[in-house]
């Protein structure tokens, strides 16, 4: 699709409100994990369940929707505009919280989380493509650095949020918290934003070109590879969130104080995604990547082995954390953009396809380490130095396999005269 940035309509909304709404946008899918996580325990309580570790399904059911979602939404959005798919997926969120206020089973629960997630699918998706039909280049890498400076604050801000709900009601007012944003974002939305996605320059829905882009996807192999890598890396990362509560609250005994050390990551996280953004023009993309996977391998290891010989303390494990998400945040956003490089052709297609099938490699990954939690750090840990692993000789493949097409097609020079 053509560029046409310069020629969108005339905007309503200033700069720092349109960079607010289009965080707040991306952000619901941060909001609808973290601020629930401090109730796991009183899910537990107050639902009956198999084992503990079911109440973990609660963050995998919405990543499962969320991966289904992102296939219909993408196509979607190209063809119909940003606004419906935007409202539409809002619209699906609530309904999906209604069912998961009134539930009286784990089963009904899990159903409502598995709806939210093909709800928030819309606002994720839509977000990203409406900074795309409003800005272009610099501009466009200037306004997502913004956007991305709010939400980062989300995760560090919503398990306090999630916290605060529960001093004054239960685990059920943390669903009407879910309403309340929502309704914010619908009104937002309808009375300040316009359709960014003129009609002339939207793409017919088709079973063909989805087909078309798939095959573009698994064809090729650096693709292929990243795309690979992102469900292992994410996979590993969802196992920490299922078991996050568990390894604070039960095994380190915090209490509250579970949302305090939970935010401190999320804003290391956040300050690895910054110095990315500064390092990744001088060291490159696949340089930066490949040290950081080292770093979580390395960082691993050692910890799976002290956690073999001595009695684990918080500060260590906070320490250990620390290391783990810094390097997250240097992996997540180069890895991503390396997949996306040689797709531009079929961009919005083949950005729902990675998406969508490293999400349902993540989710289930994370699912099984989350269920393997067993009082313990080495299902989480192992998880990490595992499929690190994995993912540090798929990148590597990668990187031979461009370097070897780099060589095998560049322009043979004509032969020099002899004299």
């Amino acid at each position: 699709m053509s560029d046409y940035s310069t020629h969108a309509p005339t905007s309503r909304i200033s700069t720092g409100e349109f960079t607010l709404l289009v965080a707040l946008l991306m952000s619901i899918v941060a909001i609808s994990i973290d601020a629930l996580l401090p109730a796991l325990d009183a899910i537990r309580a107050d639902i009956a369940m198999s084992h503990p570790n079911q109440a973990q399904l609660v963050v995998s059911a919405l990543f499962f929707g969320m991966a289904i979602g992102q296939l219909i939404c993408g196509p979607l959005s190209d063809a119909t505009g940003r606004k419906k798919v935007l409202n539409g997926g809002v619209a699906l969120f609530l309904v999906g919280t209604v069912i998961c206020y009134f539930a009286t089973d784990i089963n009904t629960l899990l159903l409502g989380r598995f709806v939210q997630g093909l709800g928030v699918s819309g606002p994720y998706v839509s977000a990203i493509s409406i900074v795309r039909d409003k800005y272009a280049g610099n501009d466009m890498a200037r306004i997502m650095s913004l956007v991305m400076m709010i939400f980062v604050m989300v995760p560090a801000l919503a398990p306090s949020l999630g916290q605060a709900v529960l001093w004054i009601g239960s685990w059920r007012d943390i669903f009407i918290l879910y309403v309340f944003y929502a309704l914010l974002i619908v009104v937002w939305i309808f009375c300040r934003l316009e359709e960014t996605l003129p009609k002339e320059h939207r793409i017919a829905m088709t079973t063909q070109g989805f087909a078309e882009g798939f095959k573009e996807v698994i064809s090729n192999v650096p693709t292929l590879c990243y795309m690979i890598c992102m469900g292992l890396f994410f996979g590993s990362f969802i196992g920490y969130l299922n078991s996050s509560q568990q390894i604070f609250q039960d095994l380190f005994k915090t209490g509250e104080l579970f949302t305090l050390y939970f935010g401190l990551l999320a804003i290391v996280f956040g300050a690895a995604s910054l110095v990315n953004s500064r390092l990744v023009q001088k060291w490159g993309m696949q340089h930066l990547s490949n040290r950081a996977v080292w770093g979580i391998i390395l960082s691993s290891a050692v910890f799976l082995a002290l956690h073999l010989v001595i009695e684990i303390q918080l500060w260590a494990f906070v320490l250990y954390a620390s290391v783990l998400f810094f390097c997250f945040g240097l992996v997540f956003g180069n890895i991503n953009a390396m997949a996306m490089e040689p797709m531009g052709h079929v961009a919005g297609i083949a950005a729902a396809i990675i998406g969508s099938v490293s999400s349902i490699m993540s989710m289930s990954i994370g699912t099984v380490i989350g269920l393997l939690y067993n009082g313990t750090l080495i299902p989480v840990t192992a998880g990490f130095l595992i499929f690190g692993s994995i993912s540090m000789v798929i990148l590597t493949f990668a990187q031979k396999y461009k370097e070897k097409y780099k060589e095998e097609h560049q322009p043979i020079a004509a032969p020099s005269e002899s004299v």
